[in-house]
């Protein structure tokens, strides 16, 4: 894996490694698609648990897509917390270093993956037991992945992002 940009734990960030020419080389991009996995399968488990809790409670559309949000990140950084944690760190540092991994990524993605979910025709008011339903939140999740993996592989690059958690893995 490439850990081109890393962060001592001191809160002092190290330089990312540079490549031929004097040229910072970025993060590669299957650090980029890896970190961005990872919150997309936080973001699933909590949008889709938000959507069936607000399906089942017969909520309206909002607030299902309000708490949908809100637990897409509770879970995208609880993974992240709990993999800090398992490391030593203590629980106000772990908080940090999720807060600081995670946020950017779970918000373009939530931003991504609501958009195509809301204007996809008939997607918002779709049953669960409705395909349209699924092929919405699936599709949006798909293009979230693909317009995320960029910001995170510049972030990773410039030290940012799930450059702050590489070296508790």
């Amino acid at each position: 894996m490439d850990h081109s940009a890393h962060h001592s734990g001191t809160g002092q960030e190290h330089p990312v490694p540079e490549g031929r020419g004097g040229k910072s080389r970025g993060a590669s991009w299957p650090t980029a698609a890896k970190a961005t996995l990872h919150c997309l399968t936080g973001c699933a488990v909590g949008e889709i648990l938000g959507m069936v809790i607000g399906t089942a409670l017969l909520w309206g559309n909002v607030p299902t897509m309000i708490l949908a949000i809100a637990l897409a990140f509770v879970f995208g950084y609880s993974f992240t917390l709990f993999a800090v944690l398992r490391a030593g760190v203590s629980v106000k540092a772990a908080v940090k270093v999720a807060l600081a991994a995670d946020t950017v990524s779970i918000a373009v993605m939530e931003l991504v993956d609501n958009t195509i979910i809301a204007l996809t025709p008939g997607a918002v008011d779709a049953d669960l037991s409705d395909s349209l339903f699924w092929y919405s939140l699936l599709g949006g999740f798909a293009v979230a992945f693909v317009i995320t993996t960029p910001v995170n592989k510049w972030m990773i690059g410039r030290g940012k992002g799930h450059a702050a958690v590489h070296e508790y893995h």
